[in-house]
């Protein structure tokens, strides 16, 4: 059976490189992948839904939070993507998000994940089951899927422009 610290030798580490990358990402030039867009756009609605539908029936505090959460990040998704730098190379389209709302939306969750982490480490591993009923861990993962459902929806509305203007651009000269 595996122990508690040789779990978290294993997890930690993992956890870091995961919370590096998305740092990365979130302050770097990157390539624009349609279909990472468009599953952002399915997935996060599908596990909004899941726990909204989860706390409807045992803690309705907690969705709440959750209905608090999405719109704050609907306006941070969409101030970001107003600031966000956007070119096309040839058939290629890369951006440059705006690395301060991203950041503090992906601290502010990886923050409270980490509290989290601490709090069920602390208490042991049955003791703190109620880990996605807090009404403030769904506000915060609110504010984070509102961010990038509307952030990706923002991503592939300039692709739909970009191609369009591309388009009638070439249909005129």
């Amino acid at each position: 059976m595996l122990t508690t610290p040789m779990v978290a030798a294993v997890l930690v580490p993992l956890v870091l490189w995961r919370m590096y990358s998305r740092i990365r990402r979130l302050t770097s030039r990157q390539r624009s992948k349609t279909w990472r867009h468009r599953t952002t756009l399915v997935f996060f609605p599908l596990l909004v839904l899941a726990l909204g539908t989860f706390a409807l029936g045992t803690h309705p505090i907690a969705l709440a939070g959750l209905a608090a959460g999405l719109p704050v990040g609907i306006v941070l998704g969409h101030v970001a993507i107003g600031k966000t730098r956007f070119e096309q190379v040839g058939d290629t389209f890369y951006f440059t998000p705006h690395a301060p709302i991203g950041l503090a939306v992906a601290a502010l969750f990886m923050g409270r994940m980490a509290w989290r982490a601490y709090e069920f480490y602390a208490l042991g591993s049955f003791a703190h089951h109620e880990f996605v009923t807090s009404p403030l861990t769904l506000v915060i993962f609110g504010v984070l899927a509102g961010y990038y459902m509307r952030f990706a929806f923002g991503l592939l509305a300039w692709r739909k422009r970009t191609a369009a203007h591309d388009t009638t651009h070439g249909a005129s000269t």
